[in-house]
């Protein structure tokens, strides 16, 4: 097992979730894919967007509905800096994650997160559980109040 998703797991105990985590053995390089495989609607999956604040230079957390883009300019505002791309390296020296499993919950290091109000519209969502390999469904208010991230409209 690896260590990004024992780390999950971890976390997942420490805030008390009792979640289910799925090995996925097809494809899940886009959201599509995870919505096909999982068998839900594509807006169901949590696609975990990091940027690199600018100023702060800091890992800043977009967790958006499969289906839509998130929207630089409006995700600035919210940050209160500009964004960035960030690369692989500082995705993994922040977070603990490698690209493609980054997880909303397990980070390295405590990070600013917001949410896609798009999620909300379910009872239950699906993200990354630390690998490409692996996901794990939670209800989107949980996801909430266990990440504390913040609701607020950033999509195109």
């Amino acid at each position: 097992m690896s260590k990004s998703l024992k780390r999950v797991q971890a976390h997942m105990a420490e805030l008390g979730l009792v979640c289910e985590i799925m090995h996925v053995t097809v494809p899940t390089n886009t959201a599509q894919q995870a919505a096909d495989a999982i068998g839900c609607e594509l807006d169901q999956i949590v696609k975990s967007v990091i940027f690199r604040g600018e100023q702060s230079m800091q890992a800043i957390l977009f967790l958006t509905a499969g289906g839509n883009r998130v929207d630089v300019s409006a995700a600035s505002k919210l940050a209160g800096e500009l964004l960035g791309k960030a690369d692989a390296d500082l995705v993994r020296a922040q977070t603990g994650f490698a690209i493609g499993g980054v997880a909303p919950i397990g980070h390295l290091n405590p990070i600013r997160a917001f949410i896609d109000p798009r999620l909300m519209a379910f009872p239950q969502i699906w993200a990354a559980a630390g690998t490409p390999h692996h996901m794990f469904d939670i209800a989107p208010e949980l996801l909430v109040e266990k990440t504390g991230a913040i609701v607020a409209a950033f999509t195109e």
